[in-house]
């Protein structure tokens, strides 16, 4: 019997080549994707799955979601998806999308997914049986694995049985059971579960009510045997509400009572975070193994240094290379490390030790220039070492010569950080140095927009009343008393006003620029003073500047001239630093840099999409590259009330290693204490200027790309104006030979830079990876985070060349490629009807289906061009725990919260079926948090935490919460204020009371739910991958 009306076009392509064979154009980050050859990045062609599996059909039976539920270009970009059948209307508007029981657990929102949609996924996961492979799964004769859907039945979550099996994808077959019709009976749970997700699911008591009286628990969902998808049954696979009028399914009979998906039973990121804490929470993680998996950055743990970096500093998308080129290719995981060398390190680890070695310097090989660290091999009595990177003999310098133990290792191996840990400082010498002279200390120069705009709603005031505190705290070395930075202040609107502070003044002194087009700096002598010095000066001008422009008119304003000013001046003090710029509009001024204008919806899912994403003119990257080669760091504050150019003003912070905030539509009674933090931070944390990176690699592999807010002039120099304890820079490394088993593969990154003392240093981090010839060890090693970190940003970098279809069409591909890879090389035989993932990669597709459902790399009607310019570019500089939560945000029932513990409560997952009229949801991404409250809210929380007597005297304008002293109120506070400690960036509370127009917003965060406006939910997006796993295995 012909399938109508299903179109078998796999989702976001429009054509998919067999397995062998290079799709056409997948995988070329740059240019017109239909020339491209292989490139150099991720995205590339899928590589050779070698052979078919025997016996992996392809399922025949109800097809996956079509590309009505994945295609983002289609009409929908309009607002509302297309029905593809005509049928009946959406289900119940209060029938959560995908709950469990349609009556007990109700929500209170339209559903997003219509009824022919759940139905046809139903279809698609009763042929859809979901296992892992790693620890945890079902021993032999013990039942078969549990139907995808199983009903969930409430009560304690059951520990993980232990594994009988060793490590790897075992799975069962899926028993042969008559087609699931109605009235199929239940299937009894399996005696153990697979992993936490076969099998009952693990349910959540708090949010999932048992099934009220009379109601049944409804029948499983049993996997269909590979056998039943031969010659169609009547009615059975197309008794669809929505199937062609008039066609089969309405012949057939009246159709099968609907069923439900259970989302409980497909892999949740929260359990797995659970797993990790509850495994390896509060235990010390030693570095002293090759190759060891770390901890998830969700969990908390102590970390101790013997030989490796800290994961803090360093990690990598797999802790175990494949030896060949080949293997790299047929796998298809990126090998990449996610470097954040300035990290910050917890109070109860030790600091990193500062070495120094007089005039004679770092102690480096001949050769490669690696510096001294654990994998240098000493012989010959200690006179000789050989280069662990590679392996050329040198001469141990006569100052550094020590003799050696019975084991070969030097008597003072623990006494020297460069031979026992995996990271630690050098001093520099003065080869290391501009001009091989010792660096003057950095400068702080803030720039203020003085335009009528900012003078009216009192921003400049609010800027000089704060700079008074926080230039008080001024970054200082430990052993200082008082910081050796030095500040200067300019003004400007549409011409320049620089402010003579030098201490022996009575009264500041103004000059003015007007000359934008070739900017100078009138004076030298009292532009940069020390703070203590001229403190009475300085507050003397912060008072008067509000007032000196009090009267002006000026609205149009100048930017490039700005950080021009800013950089000559540094320059002609010899000295490197950093600029905060106040600005609040698009520079229109006549001026280099001038821009204008170009926001243009009509782009939107076209070609020509991306260059929303470019610059409008090459000025600013000329300008920012001249900000590097002089250490400048530009730091931009942006105030918009409209469309700034993010694209353009935003391209000097990024690639001067600085940072963007933005806080749009600026009113100072609501918004100022999130700016006011970001600005005292921004300020006083750890900071390195005028730095360059270098990642060398043992022989065999070398690092190829280089993502983050850098600047290349070269293929191995990364260049930063400034380094901060938040920015990471992400490397992907590619084989050039064969990697030895024995030898493994050696990274070491060396960051060269000047203190905020302005002394010239090297941070050297050193880790040991393995490497092996089996591709399972390949993905047991893999980190499911860093992996997503990584394909964040080779995107997002690809945005400015390619159409977002090409790229959200690679990232399916390439996901669906590493799960068939393992599917074919490492799982057990098992019906083509089970979707098999690696135990370390279960939860990559929820965060790859969140990152495809990015206002990145997905419009949205209610996303401004500068919002999606924005959050790409501080994606480009995350760090694996800050990408982590702002793709998978973190849900928190605050309605449970014990109030006499200072835990957190136990995380939800972000879908709308979790949430309940009843509670209080606090939703957090490291941007927003939103404080979400149900209708039916209680009324003594709402009294606890605002103050006021019900619901609706709640007043969602506020974005702070009232102090009460009670304990529902303290412990909330505390809630937050844990979230945000960790956090760069300050997230501005945003109040949202169900079923009220704001909610739209929040919704878009419940990332695991399909998109109002595209995208599709958790579970589509896995029928999605499992068909094209089947379709590069067949």
């Amino acid at each position: 019997m012909s399938q109508q009306g299903y179109v078998a076009t796999p989702p976001y392509s429009q054509s998919q080549s067999g397995m062998g064979l290079p799709p056409p154009h997948y995988g070329h980050y740059s240019g017109d994707p239909s020339h491209a050859g292989p490139p150099p990045g991720v995205m590339k062609p899928a590589g050779p799955l070698g052979a078919a599996a025997s016996g992996g059909m392809l399922p025949q039976g109800p097809p996956p979601p079509g590309p009505h539920q994945f295609g983002q270009n289609g009409a929908h970009a309009q607002g509302h998806s297309p029905q593809r059948f005509p049928g009946p209307p959406p289900v119940n508007s209060v029938a959560p999308s995908y709950s469990p029981y349609a009556s007990a657990a109700q929500s209170a929102y339209p559903s997003p997914a219509s009824t022919s949609s759940i139905s046809q996924l139903g279809g698609q996961l009763n042929a859809m049986h979901i296992s892992t492979g790693g620890s945890g799964m079902a021993p032999p004769g013990q039942g078969p694995p549990g139907p995808l859907s199983a009903p969930s039945f409430p009560g304690p979550p059951r520990p993980p049985q232990p594994a009988i099996l060793q490590p790897g994808s075992q799975v069962l077959p899926p028993p042969p059971t008559a087609l699931n019709g109605p009235g199929a009976p239940p299937l009894p749970p399996p005696a153990h579960r697979q992993d936490g997700f076969s099998g009952p699911a693990l349910p959540n008591a708090q949010f999932q009510p048992p099934p009220l009286p009379g109601q049944s628990l409804g029948t499983g969902y049993a996997p269909q045997p590979a056998a039943n998808y031969g010659a169609q049954m009547p009615g059975a696979p197309l008794s669809y509400p929505g199937g062609f009028p008039g066609g089969p399914a309405q012949m057939a009979g009246p159709p099968p009572p609907q069923k439900k998906l259970d989302p409980d039973s497909i892999p949740s990121p929260i359990q797995v975070i659970e797993n990790d804490r509850a495994t390896r929470g509060g235990q010390v993680y030693v570095t002293s193994t090759r190759g060891q998996v770390p901890p998830l950055v969700t969990t908390d743990y102590v970390v101790q240094d013997q030989g490796n970096a800290s994961p803090r500093y360093i990690r990598c998308t797999t802790y175990c290379f494949p030896c060949t080129s080949d293997m790299a290719k047929q796998a298809q995981i990126p090998l990449a490390a996610v470097i954040t060398p300035f990290a910050t390190i917890p109070s109860n680890e030790t600091p990193l030790y500062l070495v120094n070695h007089g005039e004679s310097g770092p102690v480096r090989c001949n050769r490669c220039k690696a510096y001294m660290c654990p994998f240098m091999q000493f012989t010959e009595g200690g006179r000789r070492y050989q280069c662990g990177f590679c392996s050329c003999v040198n001469d141990v310098p006569p100052f550094y010569f020590q003799h050696l133990d019975h084991v070969g290792r030097r008597l003072d191996h623990y006494e020297k950080p460069e031979l026992s840990l995996g990271s630690y400082e050098y001093v520099a010498t003065l080869d290391y140095c501009r001009k091989n002279k010792p660096p003057n200390p950095p400068a702080f120069i803030f720039m203020i927009d003085v335009s009528y705009s900012n003078i009216k709603n009192g921003l400049v005031k609010l800027i000089c009343e704060e700079l008074k505190t926080v230039l008080e705290k001024l970054p200082k070395e430990e052993q200082q008393e008082s910081s050796a930075i030095r500040v200067g202040f300019i003004t400007y609107n549409k011409v320049l006003h620089f402010f003579n502070v030098k201490s022996n003044l009575a009264q500041p002194q103004m000059m003015v620029v007007t000359d934008v087009g070739e900017v100078f700096v009138p004076l030298l002598d009292g532009f940069l003073v020390n703070y203590q010095e001229s403190q009475s000066v300085i507050h003397n001008l912060l008072d008067q500047i509000p007032e000196m422009f009090a009267d002006s008119n000026e609205n149009e304003t100048v930017f490039a001239p700005v950080v021009q000013a800013g950089m000559e001046a540094l320059k002609a003090a010899d000295c490197p630093g950093k600029l905060f710029i106040f600005h609040s509009s698009l520079p229109t001024a006549e001026a280099p840099g001038k821009l204008k204008n170009r926001d243009d919806k009509k782009l939107l899912n076209t070609d020509k999409e991306k260059t929303l994403f470019q610059p409008q003119t090459n000025v600013y990257d000329s300008l920012a590259k001249d900000c590097v080669a002089h250490g400048c760091c530009v730091t931009l504050f942006l105030f918009p009330s409209q469309y700034v150019d993010v694209a353009s003003l935003g391209l000097v912070p990024q690639l001067t290693g600085g940072t963007l905030y933005k806080y749009n539509n600026f009113q100072i009674h609501l918004d100022s204490q999130q700016f006011l933090n970001d600005l005292r931070n921004d300020i006083e944390k750890q900071i390195g200027f005028d730095a360059i990176m270098r990642v060398r690699t043992s022989t065999g592999f070398r690092a190829t790309d280089f993502f983050g807010g850098i600047f290349m002039n070269n293929t191995t120099d990364v260049e930063m104006a400034a380094i901060d304890c938040e920015k990471a820079v992400t490397v992907e490394f590619k084989h050039d030979d064969k990697l030895g088993e024995d030898s493994g593969a050696l990274i070491q990154c060396a960051v060269l830079y000047t203190t905020i003392s302005g002394q010239r240093r090297l941070r050297i981090h050193n880790l040991g990876l393995s490497c092996s010839s089996q591709l399972a060890d390949l993905y047991k090693s893999c980190e499911t985070d860093a992996l997503v970190n990584f394909f964040a940003k080779s995107a997002f970098k690809a945005v400015l060349h390619q159409p977002l279809k090409v790229i959200r069409e690679i990232l399916v591909n390439q996901t669906a490629h590493m799960l068939a890879c393992y599917r074919k090389n490492c799982a057990s035989p098992s019906a083509a009807s089970q979707l098999i993932l690696p135990d370390s990669m279960k939860v990559l597709p929820v965060y790859m289906n969140c990152l495809l459902k990015s206002c990145v790399l997905l419009s949205r009607p209610e996303v401004s061009t500068d919002e999606r310019a924005y959050q790409r570019q501080l994606v480009m500089t995350m760090g694996v725990a800050d990408s982590q939560l702002f793709f998978y945000p973190l849900l928190l029932p605050i309605h449970t919260v014990d109030v006499s513990s200072t835990a957190l409560p136990a995380a939800v997952r972000c879908s709308e079926s979790r949430l309940s009229e009843e509670g209080l949801f606090l939703l957090a991404d490291g941007l927003h948090m939103f404080l979400w409250l149900g209708a039916s809210s209680p009324a003594e929380l709402i009294q606890g935490i605002f103050n006021v007597p019900s619901l609706a005297h709640v007043n969602t304008e506020m974005t702070s919460l009232p102090e009460v002293g009670n304990p529902y109120s303290q412990t909330l506070r505390t809630i937050m204020s844990i979230i945000q400690q960790k956090r760069p960036y300050s997230m501005k509370l945003v109040i949202v009371k169900q079923r009220e127009q704001p909610e739209m917003v929040f919704r878009q965060f419940l990332v695991e739910d399909k998109g109002l406006h595209g995208g599709s939910s958790y579970v589509d997006f896995l029928c999605c991958v499992h068909k094209e796993i089947c379709q590069l295995l067949n």
